[in-house]
């Protein structure tokens, strides 16, 4: 069993990888750079021979998971594509949207190559997965010399962790995974027997939980900020990412309706990718695995949803007192969090500005969140600076693993060998001075791409 890194870069990013045994080889996830542009974006299929793929697995619907498989697949055709039914959802309506967004793209920042796909690609894709469900064994390839078993990875709607077996060696990749409940979303639920190999995440590594953390106590934070700028007739602006995060503060926001911390009339606007990708969270609300079964977010609660056409993000009204869970997360330019924080948010110290989920310290969220009352900041290079007056908060409902639980699960397992993926550079040095300590009979390594590494 050989297992080679076809990322671009160590880290977080366009996260791929290859798995060979006995002739046989499949490519575990296919995703996009969210910080690169064009070919850049991309894993390094070119150490791939074309029509050498048997298989590809994909983990989740992240984008820096399934962004590119589209292009994968137009190298490597005759690839059988394996996936949960809830991932096939999500990833078919996340691929259709990259496309329009890289079609943007190419029209604002001129790059030719955009887009790297069409819709139609995603359509014939389509028609092809094999749909598989969690802890039900199957075989990857034809001569069924790799056997895979999903394991719900409790990371969003879908998600999963996969063990392959072949040659008479395990290997368990964890893709990005998350071991508490959340508001929806259940806890990963992965094997803890004997493997040869893991193949972990990292990502948060470099970021220590307080200790007085619970889920719960968290959770009523955000409803009594919530409250707070309620009553004094502002707007509550959350920036979340339109799959998963989404979904997860909503229905925080029907349980404060429900408890009364927060006004049951109170006003909740959604916006952007956000709505279809709700639609499909309440598609699967009875067939997956989650807490709150049956409830549907957009049946049982009363909401605003705004006009998704990304070309006229302004149709939804900013009025007092009300909610907007819009995306991006990040608010990167010209979405529809950005334009709000940007046109009427910030300025106004009656309202909230409260980040639910990771902003990279480049993007305009983390600008935001790296600024102080009263400081000038330029969120959108088209524009100019707006200053923050508005009160700002982050809150911490990380859809990843906390480093602790993700070191705890390590040393359960116990592998011979532990690949370190997924993390940047701080993240990964954690792990590697932790695993040297407290368990040293593993041998800790961050696979460099193109790198063969025997198992």
């Amino acid at each position: 069993m050989i297992f080679k890194s076809l990322c671009r870069h160590a880290g977080i990013g366009a996260n791929s990888y290859l798995l060979e045994a006995s002739g046989a080889r499949v490519v575990l996830d296919s995703g996009m750079h969210p910080e690169l542009e064009g070919p850049e974006a991309c894993p390094r299929f070119e150490l791939l021979e074309p029509g050498s793929v048997d298989a590809t697995i994909i983990t989740h619907s992240h984008l820096d998971h399934v962004g590119t498989m589209p292009v994968l697949l137009e190298q490597q055709p005759q690839s059988k594509v394996f996936l949960t039914p809830e991932t096939a959802d999500l990833a078919c309506a996340m691929l259709h949207n990259s496309v329009n967004v890289m079609q943007a793209k190419r029209i604002e920042l001129g790059i030719n190559e955009y887009p790297l796909f069409e819709h139609r690609e995603i359509d014939v894709i389509a028609e092809k997965f094999e749909l598989r469900g969690i802890e039900r064994p199957f075989d990857v390839d034809p001569d069924g010399k790799i056997r895979a078993t999903f394991h719900d990875a409790g990371h969003i709607l879908g998600s999963v962790g996969v063990t392959l077996k072949a040659d008479g060696k395990t290997l368990l990749y964890t893709g990005d995974v998350n071991f508490e409940d959340a508001t929806i979303q259940k806890g990963a639920i992965l094997p803890h027997g004997p493997v040869d190999a893991l193949v972990i995440e990292t990502t948060r590594g470099d970021y220590a939980r307080r200790p007085d953390y619970t889920r719960l106590s968290e959770e009523n934070a955000l409803g009594e900020a919530i409250s707070r700028v309620i009553a004094r007739k502002g707007s509550v602006l959350l920036p979340v990412f339109a799959m998963g995060k989404t979904q997860e503060v909503l229905a925080m926001i029907h349980r404060f309706k429900q408890e009364n911390l927060i006004p049951y009339k109170t006003p909740v606007y959604i916006g952007g990718l956000s709505t279809k990708m709700t639609l499909i969270y309440d598609r699967h609300s009875d067939t997956s695995r989650r807490k709150l079964p049956g409830f549907r977010i957009l049946a049982d609660m009363d909401l605003e949803a705004g006009n998704r056409d990304r070309r006229k993000p302004r149709q939804i009204p900013l009025v007092q007192g009300a909610i907007y869970a819009l995306s991006s997360g990040m608010m990167t330019e010209k979405t529809v969090s950005n334009l709000f924080a940007r046109t009427g948010i910030l300025e106004n110290k009656k309202n909230g500005l409260f980040f639910v989920g990771y902003a990279d310290p480049s993007s305009p969220g983390g600008k935001i969140r790296a600024a102080t009352q009263g400081d000038l900041v330029t969120i959108d290079a088209a524009h100019g600076a707006v200053p923050i007056n508005c009160d700002v908060k982050v809150f911490d409902f990380s859809g990843h693993a906390t480093r602790e639980a993700l070191l705890d699960y390590i040393i359960k397992v116990n592998p011979p060998k532990t690949f370190l993926v997924h993390g940047d550079e701080p993240a990964v040095e954690w792990f590697k001075q932790q695993l040297a300590e407290k368990l040293p009979g593993t041998q800790v390594i961050v696979p460099q791409p193109g790198e063969e590494h025997v198992i």
